[in-house]
């Protein structure tokens, strides 16, 4: 039987790696505006997360689940990557900006999709976020629970990218104010800082 708790799992962790404010986001949020290309760029970056959580999950995660010592280790980065990422999350709560989406044309088809994989995998969080740290992760799970886990994570892409394209123009009043920006980096910080408190848990005192 599926675990639902490991593919909450997934679900969260993946989330709350995809939210942070990034170029990706940027990108997708503007065209979102624009109207323009959203489901294809949508899909492109779902698909592209789903695929690397995919390989994370079924190479890396069996080859950590091998070595309790390296299972260790990854938790313990991967404590201190989320750790990183609320501390930057907590200082751009306390240096907010509005961000500037949409412009005066749109990009054709060709050189949005070209700038979109760009985005995706001329970024070197994406593999730390879906290959290293989601795929290590999953090695807490064997069987379906793995698959299950996978799939949360990759959930959380679609939902979240396809609810950010498509969402963005209702957003494009409440975002034009930093206080926005704000109130987002610190639910952001607060929701990695408590995972990297739970991973830092289970490094010191493992079940």
């Amino acid at each position: 039987m599926i675990s639902i708790s490991a593919a909450l799992a997934g679900f969260f962790l993946g989330a709350s790696l995809i939210i942070a404010i990034g170029a990706q986001n940027a990108f997708i949020l503007r065209q979102g505006l624009m109207r323009s290309h959203v489901f294809i760029l949508c899909l492109i970056c779902a698909l592209s997360d789903a695929v690397l959580i995919a390989a994370g999950v079924a190479g890396l995660g069996t080859l950590v689940a091998q070595s309790q010592m390296l299972l260790s280790a990854v938790t313990f980065v991967g404590a201190i990557f989320l750790g990183c990422y609320a501390v930057i999350a907590f200082r751009r709560a306390f240096h907010p900006g509005a961000m500037k989406a949409g412009g005066p044309e749109a990009l054709s088809l060709k050189a949005a999709v070209t700038t979109c994989l760009a985005f995706t995998f001329l970024n070197p969080h994406v593999y730390l976020d879906t290959v290293l740290l989601l795929g290590s992760l999953s090695a807490a799970y064997s069987g379906a629970d793995r698959i299950a886990y996978g799939f949360g994570a990759a959930a959380a892409s679609f939902i979240w990218f396809f609810g950010l394209g498509y969402g963005a123009r209702l957003l494009q009043p409440v975002f034009a104010e930093p206080a926005a920006w704000r109130v987002l980096d610190v639910i952001i910080g607060i929701v990695m800082g408590l995972l990297a408190i739970s991973l830092l848990m289970r490094f010191f005192y493992p079940a």
